[in-house]
């Protein structure tokens, strides 16, 4: 399908990648892994054939297509979030203006005799056999599917993607790829603006994916769920494995000690070798045997361990003074957009050393109260912070606000005081950014670089009350186990907003859901918080509702309706399909009869076949009418 072979990259001297080789066969899942600035986003580029490697080629089958979640987006403004997404259909779409244009001169036109009418008719069933055949009679259905998928509501399709954040119409991008059926997948940090509903379902759908996936993630979870094959790019080379992300780390383990042992008894059996060279050296009886063995010496091939970067940022954070006993008293606080309740009156109280994780799906407002206490929004209610209180605060695009004209030195200089001024230079350097690295801007650095940078910044103001809006965005994973290990061992107060599973286990003592408008607390670590929900994991507690609704007590009546609800919604659905068959089957009767009268009335029984699909779809639109106005009664 694709072949990479011998591709080296350079850079102002400095080589990224020297001569990389794999290959790329349907069903192959890679999870592309490495440090940040290891190549990962370079070489899914050089895939896309967005740049040309310095040496080398990418070699690929004939009319290979290839799909690239990139970083930048650009809609075109006016469009709703179904137009836009409707963009990745683009033969359906000419097609069906091609079909329009010629149904309506058909429908301008009496001369059913002519050669020109027939041959607009011939031109018509080509068009709508090749409309069937690449699916545009299903495309609006499978796109509903994947937008409700990746967390678009119904009332969502027809709202304009302006009014939707830099994350959503990330979304928006990722679902136009997804429909777009390429045989090459390329997904750069696919699960950043994800909740993890939306993880676990983009999971489901790329194990059934048959083309080739590649993607870049510091998930591990994701990575382990996903991926069969895993390539890692350490130092310039390529380490490639069928296996996925965590089964790939012990063998690579394994590998690596089986290497340094027989490294060591090839050393051994080298001294040996020598010595005997010496020895036999200083006489002249044995110099041919001498010969000999130096012969054998140089034909040894010596054994290499795989390299290991073990290269990773160092990372504390200081308390400073100490605070009151409550650090955080929240009561009744609302917020609105516009018309849109995001919380209501809500409550929470926050206790000096506590670590509290907020958890929910994207939308129900944990960033949005991050924001409260950092006092940056406008709300209602009274949200206080206690006595000697310093905020540290982490923004979810905190490397955003980083002037790209910058260089990382300058960046840190600016921010510094007159006491850590003379120490910036360490501070980077303990980030990972030494030597010539902080005369860098700030504008060429990767994604998990400025994330690094960031929390780097972070450190220059002192605080002992830490919030944190999902801190591990473009973080490697040896990066993130850093900042985890800093953050199980930081003795102030941590407020954690994250949908890293693997990261939030063990990193806090409370766990506050967001649902509905409304907090509700859990007093545990979020393994305590998923044991009392009676859940595997997170995201099957957003998928529970309907059933929570029976344990509230309200009653068995309450039960029965909810249970009633969903009879008919699923009725009405089934009711809506067989409408669609019925219609199409319709509507390829009436196109025979258009184009062929007198052979289609030939048919044995036509009419009371026609007349019988006709009367059918008349009493399903019936049904599907009582079945819609009983559902609009029980929903009001």
């Amino acid at each position: 399908m694709l072949s990479v072979q011998n591709v080296t990259v350079s850079f102002g001297g400095e080589t990224l990648f020297n001569k990389i080789s794999f290959r790329l066969g349907a069903g192959d899942r890679v999870g592309l892994v490495g440090k940040n600035g290891a190549g990962k986003s370079t070489l899914l580029h050089l895939i896309a054939r967005d740049n040309e490697p310095t040496s080398g080629a990418i070699a690929t089958e004939k009319n290979l297509s290839i799909g690239f979640l990139r970083q930048d987006i650009d809609f075109e403004k006016g469009r709703t979030v179904v137009e836009e997404a409707y963009q990745a259909f683009e033969e359906i779409k000419k097609l069906e203006a091609e079909m329009e244009q010629i149904n309506l001169a058909l429908a301008s036109r009496e001369d059913y005799e002519s050669d020109s009418y027939n041959q607009l008719i011939i031109s018509l069933n080509d068009l709508t056999e090749r409309y069937a055949l690449i699916g545009g009679y299903n495309y609006q259905g499978t796109t509903e599917r994947i937008l409700q998928g990746l967390g678009f509501k119904t009332d969502d399709f027809n709202k304009k993607t302006d009014t939707f954040s830099g994350g959503w119409r990330m979304r928006i991008e990722l679902a136009k790829l997804l429909l777009q059926d390429h045989d090459v997948l390329l997904l750069d940090e696919p699960t950043n603006h994800l909740d993890i509903e939306s993880i676990i379902w983009l999971e489901d759908f790329l194990t059934k994916y048959r083309g080739a996936v590649v993607l870049v993630s510091h998930d591990k979870m994701f990575l382990d769920h996903t991926s069969n094959r895993t390539i890692e790019i350490v130092g310039g080379r390529i380490y490639d494995y069928k296996k996925a992300y965590s089964d790939y780390m012990l063998l690579r383990q394994e590998i690596m000690t089986q290497q340094r042992a027989a490294q060591k008894n090839q050393a051994k059996e080298i001294e040996q070798t020598e010595k005997l060279i010496e020895r036999f050296r200083a006489k002249a009886s044995k110099a041919a045997m001498a010969q000999s063995l130096i012969k054998k010496l140089d034909k040894i091939e010596r054994i290499e361990v795989d390299v290991e970067d073990t290269a990773a940022m160092k990372l504390n954070f200081p308390v400073a003074q100490q605070p009151g006993k409550v650090v955080l008293h929240v009561e009744k606080v609302s917020k609105r957009y516009g018309a849109k309740e995001v919380l209501q009156e809500v409550g929470l109280e926050v206790e000096r050393g506590t670590k509290t994780a907020f958890v929910g799906q994207n939308g129900q407002g944990k960033s949005t109260l991050a924001k409260i206490i950092v006092n940056e929004i406008d709300y209602t209610g009274k949200c206080e912070l206690g006595h000697n209180v310093l905020l540290g605060y982490f923004a979810q695009n905190q490397a955003e606000y980083l002037d790209g004209s910058l260089t990382l030195l300058e960046t840190m200089e600016e921010a510094a005081t007159d006491d850590n001024r003379s120490r910036v230079r360490d501070m980077l350097g303990a980030f990972m950014f030494r030597g010539e690295d902080v005369e860098k801007k700030v504008k060429v650095l990767s994604g998990g670089e400025r994330n690094r940078l960031a929390l780097c910044k972070l450190l220059l103001s002192p605080f002992n009350v830490l919030v944190m809006d999902e801190p591990t965005n473009h973080l490697d994973i040896r990066s993130k186990n850093v900042l985890k290990e800093a953050l199980r061992k930081f003795q102030g107060t941590l407020i954690l907003i994250s949908h890293d599973r693997d990261f939030l286990q063990g990193l806090s003592d409370r766990v506050v859901e967001f649902k509905n408008h409304r907090l509700k607390e859990y007093l545990g670590d979020v393994q305590f918080y998923l044991e009392q929900k009676k859940l595997d994991s997170l995201v099957d507690l957003e998928r529970v509702e309907k059933v929570e609704k029976k344990k509230t007590g309200r009653g068995e009546q309450d039960y029965q309706q909810q249970k009633r609800l969903k009879a008919l919604k699923n009725k009405q659905s089934k009711l809506e399909s067989k409408i669609a068959a019925l219609e199409k089957e319709i509507k390829a009767i009436d196109f025979e009869l258009e184009i062929n009268y007198d052979a289609t009335i030939a048919q044995p029984n036509f009419f009371d076949h026609y007349t019988q699909k006709k009367d059918n779809l008349t009493v399903v639109m019936e049904d599907w009418e009582k079945t819609t106005e009983e559902l609009m009664e029980m929903e009001s």
